[in-house]
C-alpha cells in the first residue's frame, strides 16, 4: 500500500517536498470529453455534460437525512455529503453521513450478500464514495481517512486514518480497473493509493472555499476537484464542462462525480 502523498487542503497527507502541478485553464464552451454532476447538501444536482437523473432538493435534506441511533452524535437532518456516480454514467447515489446511499438512475442499491469491509478505523463523517467498475459496488471514506469497500468494490488499498492531517478528509476517486483511488482534503491535498496516478492538487493554494469532492476522467489520466461554492479545477486530461462558481446558491456544494462525454459514450469506448 503505497501512497502518494501531498499535503493541503482536500485529503491531505503531511508530507514536504511534493510538486504541485496547476490546474487546467477553464475553457468557457467546452464542446468533447466527459462531464461531470456536483450535488449540494440539500440534494440538489447540478449536471455538466452530462444527463440529469434526478435529485433530493425537492425534499430539501430530508432525501438524506436519518434517524441517529444512540450514542451517535451525527445530525440526521445536516442533509447529503457525497454524490457517486454509477461507472456507465446511467445514475448516482447521494450519501448521507451516516453510510446510507440514495439511488437515482440506473444506481441501485449495493450490498446484499456482498456486505462491506470493516471499517479500517474510520470515524467521523462518511464524506465520499466512489463506484466500483461494474457499478455493483463502492468505495466510501471518511472524514478521518478511514475506507471501507462495499458490494463487489475490493478491499481498500490504503487508508490515512492513522495519520495526522492538515485537514479532513473530504472525497474520494476510483481508477477504472478498481485497481486504485485518490483521497482528497479540505485544502485541496490529493492522496493517491493503489495504482492512481498524482495529477496535481490545490494544495498550498490560496482557494476562496475549500474543497469537498473529487471525480476522476473514465481513463484515469485525469480529475476534478470540487469546492464549496460549486467552482471546479481541472487536473491531467480531465476538461472543465462548467461550474456553479459566483452563482446563487441554496446550500453549499458537497461533492462532484463523473458523467459520460457528450456522445453518451465513454472516451475510450467504441460506440
Amino acid at each position: 500500500m503505497h501512497a502518494l502523498r501531498r499535503t493541503t487542503l482536500v485529503l491531505v497527507l503531511a508530507l514536504a517536498g511534493v510538486f504541485l502541478s496547476a490546474p487546467t485553464v477553464a475553457r468557457a464552451q467546452p464542446v468533447s470529453g466527459p462531464g461531470y454532476w456536483l450535488a449540494g447538501a440539500d440534494g440538489g444536482v447540478f449536471a455538466f455534460g452530462a444527463p440529469f437523473y434526478g435529485s433530493g432538493s425537492s425534499g430539501g435534506s430530508a432525501a438524506c437525512g436519518f434517524t441517529p441511533q444512540a450514542p451517535s452524535t451525527l445530525n440526521g437532518r445536516e442533509g447529503c455529503t457525497a454524490i457517486g456516480a454509477v461507472s456507465s454514467g446511467s445514475g448516482y447515489w447521494l450519501l448521507n453521513m451516516f453510510r446510507q446511499a440514495t439511488g437515482f438512475g440506473g444506481a441501485g442499491f449495493v450490498g446484499g450478500s456482498h456486505g462491506c469491509t470493516s471499517l479500517n478505523g474510520a470515524s467521523g463523517k462518511w464524506v465520499g464514495m466512489a463506484s466500483s467498475s461494474t457499478g455493483a459496488g463502492y468505495w466510501l471514506v471518511a472524514s478521518n481517512g478511514g475506507v471501507m469497500g462495499c458490494g463487489d468494490a475490493p478491499a481498500p488499498y490504503g487508508v490515512v486514518s492513522g495519520e495526522t492531517l492538515a485537514a479532513p478528509i473530504v472525497g474520494m476517486a476510483a481508477t477504472p480497473d478498481d485497481l486504485g483511488y485518490w483521497l482528497v482534503a479540505a485544502d485541496g491535498g490529493v492522496f493517491a493509493f493503489g495504482d492512481a496516478r498524482f495529477q496535481g492538487s490545490m494544495g498550498r493554494t490560496p482557494l476562496n472555499a475549500p474543497v469537498v469532492g473529487i471525480a476522476a476522467v473514465p481513463t484515469g489520466q485525469g480529475y476534478w476537484l470540487a469546492p464549496a461554492d460549486g467552482g471546479v479545477f481541472a487536473f491531467g486530461v480531465a476538461p472543465f464542462q462548467g461550474s456553479m462558481a459566483g452563482k446563487p446558491l441554496d446550500a453549499p456544494v458537497v461533492d462532484i462525480a463523473p458523467a459520460l462525454g457528450p456522445s453518451g459514450c465513454l472516451p475510450m469506448a467504441r460506440c
